[in-house]
């Protein structure tokens, strides 16, 4: 495996993809009678997400792939042990909420409660078209999706290596493709592949996610050729992203740009920039799968109890109140971080040597 040291900026660009989704979920409890568009199109932090998997699972695991070092049971075990933990936490955190609440006396949204879903979302399946509802903990749809993306990682990571070597011609087909595909896609459905959870939800991360594999080998190319070239490229992408959004442009152009940022970003890092490389940015990075995963949780708990105790007519915040809902999220993600996804990861890899350790004992013997 590669060390991940050197493209820390692309952690740290997970908090901002994360928080850009969760302003995308609490914006709505705001009192305020518009909503940006930037804020609107809060949903593509999910893409840009996506798009850094690409890179980041080519960045580790590519080389054992092509050189036939890499462990398909493994890697599948690694990554389970990353997003699961987590997942089950807040499903069954969200199975509690609704529960009580019902025995509470207060109305509980049927499709929170979807116990026919119930198996999909135990499974990770629910992103797969396998779940009647978008139920429980409504977020972990895209999960799933990085679930699908963990299965098929072989033949994602076959075309890499395979196209390694012409990483130019692998991104032009790439975002050809991706072009072609959001338009048949908005064609036959009648609605933007970036708005597709429980039905399609798997599709939706497979072109971000062959984005960020085309990124990584633009990237292993040398073609970043100078801190200069990276930090002007990573302004005018992030500018240009930002502006895209903000403006109401076609979803695909700013995931083109998502592919850009992360590309010069982790040009910058190579070439000696410690930008966005510091350790506290690093770490809201870390916790940033975190601060996607318990958002929803934290914001039926907490606009619900600020509803009743202050006896609101609904459920729309004051500016004050909605700024510390908002902020509070970052050390809920710590503490989730730091009490569950941390030790149940490590757990999970100590089960696994344990397991190899056995395994070996026994071949040996």
């Amino acid at each position: 495996m590669q060390d991940a040291a050197n493209i820390r900026p692309l952690t740290a660009l997970r908090f901002f993809a994360a928080m850009w989704v969760v302003l995308f979920h609490y914006w709505p409890k705001l009192d305020v009678a518009f909503t940006p568009t930037l804020v609107e199109k809060g949903y593509l932090g999910v893409e840009l997400f996506f798009t850094l998997s690409g890179f980041i699972l080519c960045h580790v695991y590519l080389s054992a792939f092509g050189e036939g070092r890499f462990r398909y049971g493994d890697f599948l075990w690694n990554r389970l042990a990353r997003v699961y933990p987590l997942h089950l936490a807040t499903l069954l955190a969200m199975i509690a909420l609704g529960v009580g609440a019902g025995a509470a006396g207060f109305a509980v949204d049927a499709g929170i409660l979807s116990w026919e879903s119930l198996p999909a979302n135990v499974l990770l399946l629910q992103a797969w078209g396998l779940a009647p509802q978008a139920a429980f903990n409504h977020p972990s749809w895209s999960i799933s999706a990085e679930w699908f993306a963990y299965l098929t990682f072989p033949v994602s990571a076959w075309a890499a290596w395979k196209l390694r070597s012409r990483p130019w011609l692998f991104t032009g087909l790439v975002v050809a493709a991706i072009t072609a595909l959001y338009a048949v896609f908005q064609k036959l459905s009648g609605f933007s592949l970036t708005e597709a959870t429980i039905h399609w939800g798997a599709l939706r991360i497979v072109p971000c996610f062959m984005l960020g594999c085309a990124m990584h080998a633009l990237w292993r190319s040398g073609a970043v050729r100078s801190l200069s070239t990276a930090a002007l490229g990573a302004a005018f992408c992030g500018a240009g992203m930002l502006i895209a959004a903000a403006a109401g442009a076609p979803d695909v152009v700013s995931i083109i740009g998502f592919g850009g940022l992360i590309l010069c970003l982790a040009g910058m890092a190579q070439h000696g920039s410690r930008f966005a490389s510091q350790p506290t940015f690093v770490y809201l990075g870390e916790i940033s799968y975190s601060t996607y995963m318990i958002c929803v949780p934290w914001k039926i708990i907490f606009v619900n109890a600020a509803a009743k105790v202050l006896n609101l007519p609904t459920e729309k915040l004051p500016l004050g109140l909605w700024i510390n809902y908002l902020v509070c999220v970052v050390p809920q993600t710590a503490v989730s971080n730091h009490l569950i996804e941390k030790p149940a990861r490590s757990r999970m890899k100590l089960w696994a040597d344990s397991w190899r350790a056995r395994r070996h004992a026994a071949a040996t013997a």
